[in-house]
């Protein structure tokens, strides 16, 4: 599979940030998006977005699940909004991921996947690796990592890991209900 194309053209690594983040039901406050915690991250997000729109980066690459994922997607396209040189690319692991999730996460999805620029999908069905191909992909093609990211085991410390091996800045963002907002670089 080649690199992304959108709608200016190819986009380079130097200039392509993706996220990683827990979905929903590992979040500290599950689906409740006006808990303290969430509200912070979301801010956090915006805020190292900016920051990194700032910093000349244009094209994001989102995994496209429920929790941190949209949100990180909708900031995305939020910003896109105020400029419109921003791209965003969902990176599905396979087709037909969100079937059995919630209806209000599927229209989610939906809503999410038409404001993408493209849609990269990795598999045609579920295989054991695909969550991780999807997030070597987003990896492989960035040069900033952004985390919203607790320290707990699963694929978002694999993804947090395997982008320092691969020289990335990483950024995390607390997840926590109790912790304070704003980004830790690493």
């Amino acid at each position: 599979m080649g690199g992304p194309l959108c709608h200016n053209g190819p986009m380079e690594r130097e200039r392509t940030c993706c996220f990683t983040g827990h979905r929903a039901e590992k979040l500290p406050w599950k689906n409740d998006e006006r808990a303290p915690g969430c509200l912070r991250l979301k801010t956090a997000i915006q805020d190292v977005l900016g920051s990194l729109y700032d910093a000349g980066f244009r094209h994001f690459l989102c995994g496209m699940a429920t929790g941190a994922d949209m949100y990180f997607g909708e900031a995305v396209a939020a910003l896109r909004e105020e400029h419109p040189d921003v791209t965003l690319e969902a990176a599905v692991p396979f087709s037909g991921q969100e079937k059995s999730w919630p209806v209000f996460w599927q229209r989610r999805y939906f809503r999410l996947a038409e404001a993408c620029d493209d849609i990269a999908v990795l598999h045609k069905s579920y295989t054991p690796t695909c969550m991780m191909d999807r997030n070597r992909y987003m990896v492989d093609r960035s040069a900033v990592l952004v985390a919203a990211y607790s320290g707990a085991p699963g694929g978002t410390r694999a993804t947090v890991r395997y982008a320092l091996r691969q020289g990335l800045q990483v950024i995390e963002l607390p997840v926590e209900d109790d912790a304070s907002a704003g980004p830790r670089p690493k």
